[in-house]
């Protein structure tokens, strides 16, 4: 007999409660194994392949690609062979950290496969079995998503329409193209991502409903021709707009900023590469920050306006602003006191490619306690950083130049670093903040001055 289980978009994450669907994996009627990622879901803070905790045939798929689905709601059912087995043993490896819990008790009617028959989700064909099986499946208590996605090839989805990639789908439902107004350019009629760019350039293709809110022969409004190209804020986008909104809205942020000579400190790197490992120099500027924050702890806090605190934290853990294809992501590296600068350096490697490549953890994206902002790689000199909430402050980093400088007396060109703070007035006032910038400096300019906290 079969069973059919249905399997809820887990908790992905500290303070995640949705995810936009991406790509599936798997169509209805395939076979499926324990643990096999069935969606590419993104969420706020990274991309991420979800595993079904059941082996047997997808039977129905819960949204289309683009769609967002809160946590709890049905992403598949999947019908399984051992009602026993399945409904007690599901596996535990659903987003390792998370779990999967098991189905409650609620029955329904389902159909068995034949062997080899492709299941659907529309009325049953007049070769199938009637339903046989009584099964156990979880009750959802979220807003239930769209109507399962019915079939198979996406080819079809739209009818005749030719359109395999997802992001061809995705870019023309977001900016109101009608599919089956434009004619193909790739093989066999195939719909790509330049056929529907070519159709907002000119204007084209644009949906039906827009122009069906107006009565016959009416000429479009103004707001109508102007409306330009929505880009929806989500994923992490999204985060990011809200997290800079709140940042805006409860942060009563200061920013001072001081020039430094980083000559020093580009010396002592090239020594120590020609010696050992070679050390980044985003990590020799995270080590300056945690030495900086031991003497200014009041920097490595956040503020809990409820109980009207400061709490100052004992850890620190700085997060590294890094730009990736999806966006702004700040990945944390956690315990940074207690690393060298080689331990920095790899560590801030591997969360970087993992940025890169849409990988990291939730885990990895939050928790900072302090944020380090090098916007020098975008060939600029100074910025007033936003700062990270609820952190109490961001130190931000320019581009290294060759300047004019007075050294020793002498004019000299020197290779120049500014370096930005942005602080939270309610943590400290100018003075602990200009100490904590100085020491910076300090540190940047002579970094022997590391050796008396080390």
């Amino acid at each position: 007999m079969a069973q059919v289980l249905e399997f809820k978009l887990p908790d992905l994450g500290e303070g995640l409660t949705e995810a936009e669907i991406v790509r599936w994996l798997v169509r209805v009627g395939d076979v499926v194994a324990i643990d096999q990622p069935v969606v590419e879901v993104e969420t706020a803070k990274a991309m991420v392949e979800v595993p079904c905790p059941y082996a047997g045939v997808v039977t129905a798929r819960f949204g289309e690609e683009g769609t967002e689905l809160p946590v709890g709601a049905p992403l598949v059912t999947v019908a399984v062979g051992a009602p026993d087995e399945a409904a007690d043993e599901p596996s535990g490896n659903v987003l390792v950290g998370y779990g999967t819990s098991a189905p409650s008790a609620r029955r329904r009617r389902v159909r068995t496969p034949q062997p080899g028959a492709r299941l659907t989700d529309g009325a049953p064909r007049a070769d199938e079995p009637t339903a046989v099986a009584v099964a156990e499946t979880p009750m959802s208590t979220t807003p239930r998503p769209p109507a399962p996605e019915h079939a198979a090839d996406p080819r079809h989805l739209d009818g005749p329409v030719l359109v395999i990639s997802p992001l061809v789908r995705r870019l023309a439902r977001e900016n109101g193209v009608d599919l089956r107004r434009l004619a193909g350019s790739g093989p066999d009629g195939l719909i790509l991502r330049a056929d529907v760019e070519g159709a907002l350039r000119n204007g084209n293709g644009q949906a039906a409903d827009t122009a069906g809110t107006r009565a016959p022969g009416a000429p479009a409004t103004p707001a109508a021709q102007d409306a330009g190209t929505r880009v929806p804020l989500r994923g992490v986008r999204g985060a990011v707009a809200d997290k800079l909104s709140r940042s805006r809205r409860e942060i009563p942020d200061a920013t001072c900023w001081v020039d430094a000579d980083a000559t020093e400190l580009l010396r002592a790197r090239a020594a120590m590469n020609a010696t050992g490992p070679k050390i980044s120099l985003l990590a020799l500027l995270a080590r300056i920050c945690t030495a900086a924050l031991a003497r200014f702890p009041e920097l490595n806090s956040t503020v809990d306006m409820e109980a009207r605190e400061v709490v100052r934290l004992d850890r620190v853990h700085i997060g590294f602003a890094a730009q990736t294809e999806r966006g702004l992501v700040v990945p944390v590296v956690r315990d940074a006191h207690t690393r060298d600068a080689e331990a920095l350096t790899a560590e801030c490697a591997r969360l970087t490619e993992a940025a890169r490549a849409g990988t990291l953890a939730p885990s990895e994206l939050t928790g900072g306690t302090f944020t380090l902002n090098n916007y020098g790689v975008f060939g600029v000199d100074g910025s007033t950083p936003i700062i990270n909430h609820p952190e109490a402050a961001m130190l931000g980093v320019g581009r290294i130049v060759p300047k004019p400088w007075v050294h020793d007396g002498e004019l000299a060109i020197r290779q120049v670093v500014q370096l930005s703070l942005t602080f939270d007035h309610r943590v400290c006032d100018g003075g602990t903040a200009g100490g904590f910038l100085r020491y910076v400096a300090d540190c940047v300019e002579q970094p022997a001055v590391l050796l008396r906290t080390l």
